[in-house]
């Protein structure tokens, strides 16, 4: 009898501890993680660093960094240096592109060869890419320009912020993303 006592006893306390961690931390799931969301194919510019074609975000066989910018934004303009130190130190490692969101050509607001311009004035050396249905911008944009994000091979972002950022804040970021796609070196 006693044994049976023993393992009554034991069931009761699995189910107690059990019960706890239930109400600490809830039910655990069966569902599959949320997918990383579908790339989006953008427009390249040509200019300086950039070639025109297109370009998809993020990229499945390396981590993307993305700044995305306006040509109307002053904290865009004073991030340039930054981008460009940036892209020096890690570009080669990852899809290192800005966008804008702006309407661009048709005589609307920008035509290209003023983002041309704007891109040559400001030291844009990198790939630029134009976010015409502005589904990057709206997927990305960490709450103002200009925003950073880095993203991983897998799609998922592991870091974002908006404001103007220093190289080594940039670069730091751009490294979080780097280290935790697949086949990073530990």
């Amino acid at each position: 009898m006693r044994r049976r006592e023993l393992l009554a006893g034991l069931a009761g306390a699995g189910t107690v501890v059990a019960g706890g961690a239930i109400a600490v931390y809830g039910i655990p799931s069966t569902e599959e993680p949320e997918d990383a969301p579908d790339p989006i194919t953008i427009e390249t510019v040509d200019a300086p660093g950039s070639d025109a074609g297109e370009v998809t975000i993020p990229a499945s066989d390396r981590a993307t960094f993305i700044d995305i910018f306006g040509t109307w934004c002053p904290p865009c303009i004073e991030q340039m240096p930054a981008l460009g130190e940036a892209y020096e130190r890690v570009g080669d490692d990852v899809l290192f592109v800005s966008i804008t969101n702006e309407s661009v050509g048709d005589g609307r607001a920008i035509t290209e060869d003023e983002l041309v311009d704007w891109w040559a004035e400001n030291d844009g050396n990198w790939t630029i890419g134009l976010d015409r249905r502005a589904e990057l911008t709206e997927r990305y944009l960490a709450g103002g320009y200009p925003s950073a994000v880095a993203i991983d091979a897998t799609g998922t972002v592991q870091w974002s912020d908006s404001g103007v950022k220093t190289a080594d804040e940039l670069v730091a970021g751009i490294e979080q993303a780097i280290e935790a796609s697949p086949g990073a070196d530990s």
